[in-house]
């Protein structure tokens, strides 16, 4: 092999195959085992008794068999209420930062205004800005919103806006649009389109891919948050289930508990199996991309 560490003629010694294979089995199942074994134990744990789980915690891949911890997750608790509040701050969440980046970057890439570079440079800024530090003065604005009295607390609104100033998914969808042809923007104009119609007929069927990206990762970020929506839905009705897990730990018996997180946890696990092939291919674009 040209450049690494074994020659070809090296690679080619059966010796040396069998300890790279060796050697590469070891790794996979070292990664398999890093990543999965944690859900794995999750799962295993939620099938079996509290006991078995406290005395012999590796033990309990043979006694799986409590199935019914899963029709008391759904009994005991409101987790069905609790999910609808999940998936309902998710997707809120996904579709204003699919508004909002679509719109800067269709704004940035496309129709190029003079202040454009500010408006990116300044969208850039905001990345490196730690987010705990914007906590306070975007709390205030929530509870009174722009000095207005208007109060978004436990309200959805309080959490979807404030997803939708996702700098990322600016960039990433700016960067997107940069690739389309400009000869197709220009045809476009050239036929009579106007701004909306361009950006409505030409630009979002071909972001398709990228604005399922920016979505997804905007509904997991969602799903799995806690510090805000701890803070903006304080009513028990509206709470996500990320916000009620440290109470549902109390009134729950341990394996109940377990149960209700592996279904908690199999919403997203399942989103990113679906689309996993245009996030990882997203990952390459943002490597790539040029602002």
């Amino acid at each position: 092999m040209s450049g690494g560490i074994l020659t070809s003629a090296e690679l080619r010694r059966p010796g040396t195959r069998r300890m790279l294979l060796l050697v590469h089995t070891c790794v996979l199942a070292s990664l398999v085992v890093a990543g999965l074994g944690p859900l794995l134990w999750l799962f295993a744990a939620s099938l079996g008794q509290t006991d078995d789980v406290l005395s012999d915690p590796l033990g309990v891949f043979g006694h799986m068999t409590q199935w019914q911890h899963y029709v008391e997750a759904f009994r005991g608790v409101d987790t069905a209420r609790l999910l609808g509040n999940t998936l309902a701050m998710a997707a809120g969440s996904a579709v204003v930062t699919v508004v909002v980046a679509i719109s800067a970057g269709y704004v940035i890439a496309i129709l190029r205004p003079r202040w454009a570079p500010l408006l990116s440079g300044g969208i850039l800024a905001t990345i490196f800005l730690p987010a705990i530090v914007s906590f306070v003065p975007l709390y205030l604005t929530v509870i009174d919103l722009f000095g207005t009295g208007i109060s978004l607390q436990n309200s959805f609104w309080g959490v979807w806006l404030p997803a939708g100033a996702n700098a990322f998914a600016v960039l990433l969808v700016t960067g997107y649009l940069r690739s389309i042809p400009r000869e197709l923007i220009e045809a476009a104009e050239i036929d009579g389109a106007g701004p909306l119609r361009i950006l409505w007929s030409v630009v979002l069927p071909l972001a398709r891919p990228i604005l399922g990206v920016v979505a997804l990762l905007a509904a997991i970020g969602a799903w799995k948050d806690y510090l805000w929506p701890s803070l903006v839905l304080t009513d028990p009705k509206l709470r996500p289930i990320s916000v009620a897990l440290p109470q549902l730990e109390r009134t729950n018996d341990l394996t109940t508990f377990f149960a209700i997180l592996v279904v908690s946890a199999l919403i997203p696990i399942a989103l990113f199996l679906v689309f996993q092939r245009p996030l990882l291919a997203s990952a390459g674009l943002s490597a790539g991309m040029k602002d």
